[in-house]
């Protein structure tokens, strides 16, 4: 039997330098954003560098009135926030990873989208794109919830229509 199996050849790993945050909030090492969110190839340094910072400032920005009361509370860092600690690391610094993972995956799935990989034929750039879409949805919604979390909120806001 001969086959041609395709594999994608990951680019050579290169020295990501860690992205420094505003003293508050966390550090966030690229690398390990990249494992977490398994982030293959084609999302290159020089792209990824740029989408985790803006990730940051995003959820940076939602939580400025969460990280104003903390300080105001003696609070020097997200890391000295009282919470729960999980294999060695705060709660709350966890939560805001998440937060920022997410947050920086539905910013790729929605800059991805837009490129001319989608499949001919058959209506499947349709069914590529509706399923784009739901997986920026869940991301967007898991983000949510993890900054919901971090502020001890509820996860979901009912609203009568």
């Amino acid at each position: 039997m001969n086959g041609f199996v395709v594999t994608a050849n990951p680019p050579a790993k290169t020295e990501e330098p860690v992205v420094t945050n505003d003293g508050w909030f966390p550090d966030m090492d690229p690398a390990k954003v990249r494992d977490a969110c398994r982030l293959d190839g084609t999302v290159t340094t020089a792209r990824l560098r740029p989408a985790l910072v803006d990730a940051m400032l995003s959820v940076n920005d939602e939580l400025q009135l969460f990280k104003a009361s903390s300080i105001e509370a003696g609070h020097t860092k997200l890391a000295d926030v009282p919470a729960s600690m999980v294999d060695g690391k705060s709660a709350k610094v966890q939560q805001y990873m998440r937060a920022v993972h997410y947050c920086l995956m539905a910013d790729l799935a929605e800059a991805y989208r837009n490129m001319a990989s989608l499949p001919d034929g058959s209506g499947k750039a349709g069914h590529v794109l509706e399923r784009l879409v739901v997986e920026v949805d869940e991301h967007r919604r898991k983000q949510r919830w993890a900054i919901a979390d971090l502020k001890g909120g509820r996860r979901s806001i009912v609203e009568l229509i």
